[in-house]
């Protein structure tokens, strides 16, 4: 008779589900909603990266997280399981994004960490469980129209993580849940706090998936040597001179530190805060210009390596939408065209701060459609 109910009550379950369960607030919360709903609950606690430590207790920074992962799995009495996926994170994500600083571009290391680590890895780990999904505490929100499944902007549109996510595909997302859709970062704490979560407070992770918020230029020189070279104005006159081209990035501000000095000359004759204009990767030069300068401006780029969640027709194209090009940045105005199986952005109007590497994401409404790699970014096409 035991048997007998043990199986009803598994046939009403939705289905077999396992959580990626960082230690933090939201894969919590996910791991809670999911098991209210109905779902056999699997928790998975995934090891990445092991280098970055706490400054007061020396410790790898990710056995913390674990610890509070491991006291959300006991709340629930859902089973945790540790997944070491540190050589491919290694391999597919540290690897690439140093090599990509090193020839002066600025990579996306987390949306290529969610396409060949997380989403995959994670599924494969899944399936071995026979799990019927998987889920993360990603604010994002799946829809499904015409057998077609489609990612958009979440509720809470201050922690939209959509521009991290553009990578992901139709078979992804078919065995994906994303629980958070519908709720704020407020919510979600105050969730957390009723049920008692130790962690309902805890920090939101920054800085590169996986490895925390981290000094970026200290942690590039731990693979990338110094390789000094001059500063020069938009006009070709040398104005200063840096420790490494591939420390800085398109867009940042020069401040003088022990790796990078401007001639005061200079600095007495724009008496203007001075920002990063351009590389010329060639030659190991910075390119720099003075607050408000034209030169500090980008309208138009290409867009390689692309990737569209749902298939966009020829005949889409020339395709008006927007564009992002940072986390949680702005959504630009922009038109996508098609040339010869090449895909060119133009802005409607010029902005400071892109930079060949860094993700491109297309949005159309609320939706989103895709993205690439921008490159060979200009004033004018």
């Amino acid at each position: 008779m035991d048997k007998k109910i043990q199986r009803i009550r598994h046939n009403k379950l939705k289905g077999k589900v396992l959580v990626g369960l960082s230690g933090g607030v939201d894969s919590a919360v996910s791991a809670l909603l999911l098991k209210q709903q109905g779902y056999e609950v699997i928790a998975a606690f995934m090891i990445n990266f092991s280098e970055t430590k706490n400054k007061l207790t020396g410790e790898c920074s990710y056995i913390e997280d674990k610890k509070d992962a491991q006291r959300i799995a006991s709340i629930l009495n859902i089973p945790l399981k540790i997944l070491n996926f540190e050589k491919p994170y290694n391999k597919y994500v540290i690897k690439p994004m140093f090599k990509s600083y090193g020839e002066g571009l600025t990579p996306n290391p987390d949306s290529l960490c969610n396409k060949i680590i997380k989403f995959p890895l994670l599924w494969k780990e899944a399936k071995k469980m026979k799990c019927d999904f998987i889920a993360t505490g990603h604010y994002i929100k799946k829809t499904k129209k015409r057998n077609y499944y489609s990612l958009n902007i979440p509720k809470d549109k201050h922690k939209d993580q959509s521009y991290f996510l553009y990578t992901l595909t139709q078979e992804d997302l078919s065995h994906t849940l994303f629980p958070l859709s519908d709720l704020t970062k407020e919510e979600v704490r105050n969730i957390a706090l009723k049920n008692k979560f130790p962690n309902y407070n805890k920090k939101s992770s920054k800085g590169i998936c996986f490895v925390g918020k981290i000094n970026m230029k200290s942690f590039l020189k731990q693979k990338l040597k110094q390789k000094f070279g001059k500063i020069k104005d938009t006009k070709g006159k040398v104005v200063g001179t840096h420790n490494g081209m591939q420390y800085y990035t398109i867009g940042e501000r020069i401040r003088e530190d022990e790796g990078i000095t401007i001639n005061k000359e200079f600095r007495n004759e724009v008496k203007k805060k001075i920002y990063i204009a351009d590389k010329n990767i060639k030659k190991n030069e910075l390119i720099v210009a003075p607050e408000g300068s034209p030169e500090l401006k980008k309208q138009n780029f290409q867009i390689i390596n692309s990737q569209f969640i749902t298939p966009i027709s020829k005949n889409k194209f020339p395709l008006d939408c927007k564009i992002r090009i940072r986390h949680q940045g702005d959504l630009i105005p922009s038109k996508i065209i098609k040339l010869k199986n090449k895909l060119f952005c133009q802005l409607r109007n010029p902005i400071q701060g892109i930079a060949e590497g860094q993700s491109a994401v297309i949005y159309k409404n609320s939706r989103i459609l895709g993205g690439g790699e921008i490159k060979n970014p200009r004033l004018r096409a």
